[in-house]
């Protein structure tokens, strides 16, 4: 039987992690369905949803306690859920923020769709100095699904709200399909 489970690590970034981390996987018949990886900071970060035979995954700890051994922040999560969720009638949609950094950003954003149903699938952030003026930028870039309901009820209008408030820059647009 195969089981899924969620992989994280973290640590410092050296050349070769994923690497190893992939290896220990294959050599245990265990295959990586969906991954996010970046260097944050000095740090490295690998969350990872991995489906593996069942009887493999205690060979798995031990290669994982060697990892963990040299420094590694290492959490393996058993999941049930299936590995794609389907989401009838709900619509994609992508939200960029672009403006100078200050704290809340991320918060507002958040709280606005949480506060109406509004699953985050994907999110990046990051903050870059500007080229003239001394200014940190921020930007965001999201993948939300928001409920079939909704999509005719301008949920957006909130976001421009907080844009003016912030004095941020924020776009949506549909996914395009395909």
């Amino acid at each position: 039987m195969t089981r899924n489970f969620v992989i994280t690590l973290t640590g410092a970034d050296r050349i070769g992690i994923v690497e190893e981390l992939t290896r220990l996987l294959l050599e245990r018949g265990g295959n990586v369905e969906s991954s996010r990886m970046a260097r944050l900071g000095g740090e490295f970060a690998v969350l990872m949803l991995v489906s593996m035979p069942e009887d493999q995954i205690s060979g798995l700890d031990s290669g994982l306690d060697e990892l963990f051994l040299r420094g590694y922040r290492i959490t393996t999560t058993p999941t049930d859920r299936p590995v794609v969720e389907a989401r009838p009638g709900w619509v994609t949609y992508h939200i960029e923020v672009e403006g100078a950094d200050h704290e809340g950003i991320i918060h507002r954003v958040a709280s606005h769709l949480s506060a109406r149903g509004i699953s985050i699938e994907e999110m990046e952030t990051e903050t870059a100095s500007a080229p003239f003026g001394g200014v940190t930028l921020f930007n965001m870039s999201a993948l939300v699904v928001v409920p079939p309901e909704l999509v005719e009820q301008g949920w957006e209008a909130g976001l421009d709200a907080i844009g003016g408030e912030m004095n941020l820059e924020i776009r949506v647009s549909p996914e395009k399909e395909g």
